[in-house]
């Protein structure tokens, strides 16, 4: 008995053995692959070895925890945040877990949970850039929520396709009617193998385009025609601006594993695109560097490389060619560059540059950034916002040509992190100047015109609808001058600018105009005095000074201010009241710096009693157009109305009596 015992005990303890070995073999295995960045390969070997660890074991699960963290965080795996939980819940002894916690978290979207484990981290290490910029970035994720951008964004349907990526676009040609990106969806026989490779766990990405028809729709899409398919990695292209020289990066994963990245040269020759050469830039060979941007005249890129004279992960890098090399090679600097990753790149041809970032504040994931040349050196650096970042990668902008619409790369929404192309279109801001222009008792001129001049040198003549509408679309940070006129009125001027107009939304402006008739008596509605004196009240600001502005917009006319009352009273009283009041306004006006000799103040009393017009029949009912509110008439109303007809003859008016003053 005692035999057997010890004999189930030595079996026991072989296993306990031969599976202490295998998981340390694994774990080497594991550790070899993750050196090679191989990141799937190894992340699903480290998988498998936590698996078969202990609970007991904390360090050696937290350590391993971590590491498969690591590759799942470096290939976008969505549960990357949950292995690194899982180191945290084994007490893992390596800081860096809360700051890829924190990161994965922020990626994830849960901002609270990430500020959370961003101050853990800082605890520790309390300058650490990236650290900081993620804790920043926690608070500015729900500003820029709050306030999102103009850009409309949309997943693409014509470029996407299930279980595979979709990233990078490329604009070939000024006309914005050929489209290149790089994708690992099938292509060719359906019997061709496609395996995945060990960095990804996905197939190799290749080259791809399409172009759009005569009816503006994109066709079929196949892979670039040519000879730069290859067995390898490829893809994240740019073209020279006359179309003949296409840089990209190709990864040497099928050829010769393990032997990097680079940038490689394909140039266009009957139709089709060369076999690709290998671009030179740093001399020692075993630095990657890929994602190429060429300025328009071919003369500058932009690339990234993980050179460890960088600022640390990924860095962008600029370099010129001349005499048949590239030189001058540069890091762009802290402005751009942070210790985590910079890349995709784009250059406009107004030299303002487009790049992705995962270690400057943002929504999370790779961030989409607007960097403009300053003139006195460096760059100015604008998170792009909502809705163009989001908690996930969005990177790879492109742009048709000089508009600002075009494409981008997001793996927003998608549980397997795969990555798509989405369009963005930023509206046109319109600035609408709209108004009506009608007589002074709001019915239409025939025939009227307003001229429109900004001070940015617009000159515009609009001839008004029927209805008198008119409508003018204006420019931002625009001064301008209106002047309304039809025959038969006085012309009207008026001012508006744009310069405090919204930058964020369309806005619409406006602006009526009231023409005063030639040679007819026009009521001032807003002139009023004490009761039974000439004194003019302070309620009659407002019209006095639009007399005031009409007479200095028609500088050439005269005109007649003149005073009426009711019957009430003596009729020589009344004409004396009359014409003081009459003469009280020409009053103001000569101290408003309104030349004496263009005005004449008549008082008439309760001589020329008010002729109803079509706006006054329409406000009292009790009166008809052309009624003459003489006192005989006004007896036979009742008292109240007594009292209204009355009101409306005590009034102040205004005539024109000539249109050529100081012409001759």
């Amino acid at each position: 008995m005692l035999k057997s015992k010890s004999f189930v005990l030595l079996i026991l303890l072989a296993v306990l053995t031969l599976q202490s070995c295998g998981i340390k073999a694994r774990l080497a295995k594991a550790d070899k692959r993750y050196a090679l960045g191989e990141y799937a390969v190894a992340g699903d070997l480290y998988k498998s070895v936590y698996s078969r660890i202990p609970s007991k074991n904390k360090p050696l699960r937290a350590e391993i925890a971590f590491k498969q963290g690591e590759c799942y965080r470096l290939i976008n795996h969505y549960r990357a945040e949950q292995v690194y939980q899982n180191a945290v819940r084994n007490k893992s002894t390596n800081d860096t877990v809360y700051l890829r916690l924190a990161q994965m978290q922020q990626r994830n979207g849960k901002y609270a949970d990430a500020a959370k484990s961003y101050t853990s981290y800082l605890e520790k290490h309390p300058e650490d850039e990236l650290a900081l910029n993620g804790l920043q970035a926690t608070a500015l994720a729900a500003e820029m929520k709050a306030s999102p951008t103009r850009y409309l964004v949309k997943k693409s349907k014509e470029f996407n396709i299930s279980r595979s990526s979709t990233f990078s676009p490329l604009f070939s040609g000024s006309e914005g009617d050929v489209l290149i990106f790089t994708s690992n969806r099938k292509f060719g026989k359906k019997n061709v193998v496609r395996k995945n490779n060990g960095v990804s766990g996905q197939p190799n990405n290749h080259l791809f385009m399409t172009r759009k028809n005569n009816k503006g729709k994109w066709e079929a899409i196949e892979p670039l025609e040519g000879d730069v398919t290859s067995l390898n990695d490829e893809g994240i292209a740019s073209i020279t601006s006359d179309g003949r020289s296409m840089y990209f990066t190709r990864s040497l994963l099928a050829d010769d594993k393990g032997g990097g990245t680079l940038i490689v040269l394909s140039n266009r020759a009957g139709g089709t695109w060369s076999a690709p050469q290998k671009v030179t830039i740093f001399k020692d060979s075993t630095i990657s560097v890929g994602h190429p941007a060429i300025t328009p005249d071919g003369t500058t890129m932009y690339f990234v490389s993980d050179s460890k004279e960088g600022l640390g992960g990924k860095d962008i890098w600029r370099a010129t060619y001349e005499g048949g090399e590239w030189k001058y090679i540069e890091n762009l600097g802290k402005d751009i560059n942070t210790p985590d990753d910079e890349m995709f790149p784009t250059v406009r041809e107004d030299g303002t540059l487009y790049y992705s970032s995962k270690g400057k504040p943002g929504m999370g994931g790779l961030d989409i950034f607007k960097a403009t040349p300053l003139k006195e050196g460096g760059w100015e650096v604008k998170n792009m916002g909502v809705p163009v970042n989001s908690p996930a990668d969005d990177f790879g902008m492109a742009f048709a040509g000089k508009t600002e619409s075009g494409y981008f790369s997001s793996n927003r929404n998608e549980s397997r992190g795969y990555d798509a192309l989405w369009s963005f279109e930023l509206p046109a801001l319109e600035y609408v100047l709209q108004g009506k222009i009608t007589d002074r008792v709001g019915e239409t001129v025939a025939d009227a015109k307003i001229r429109i001049i900004g001070n940015n040198g617009e000159n515009a003549r609009i001839q008004a609808k029927g209805d008198g509408t008119y409508s003018f679309k204006m420019t931002k940070g625009v001064d301008y001058v209106m002047l309304a006129s039809a025959r038969g009125f006085l012309n009207q001027k008026n001012e508006i600018s744009t310069r405090n107009a919204s930058d964020r939304q369309s806005e619409s402006f406006k602006v009526d105009f009231q023409l005063t008739p030639l040679f007819k008596p026009v009521q001032m509605d807003n002139i009023f005095y004490e009761f039974a004196k000439w004194n003019l009240t302070p309620q009659s600001e407002t019209g006095l000074q639009q007399l005031v502005k009409l007479l200095n917009d028609n500088p050439n006319i005269t005109i007649e201010m003149s005073a009426h009352t009711d019957y009430i009273g003596n009729n020589e009283s009344n004409r004396i009241l009359s014409e003081r009041r009459a003469q009280s306004v020409v009053d103001y006006l000569i101290k408003a710096g309104i030349a004496k000799n263009r005005l004449t103040a008549v008082g008439y009393g309760e001589e020329q009693p008010f002729t109803v017009d079509i706006n006054t029949a329409k406000k009292y009912n009790f009166l008809k157009e052309n009624t003459v509110l003489t006192e005989a008439f006004i007896l036979t109303l009742t008292p109240v109305q007594q009292e209204i007809a009355n009101q409306i003859n005590r009034r102040t008016e205004f005539r024109v009596l000539k249109t050529n003053y100081n012409l001759y």
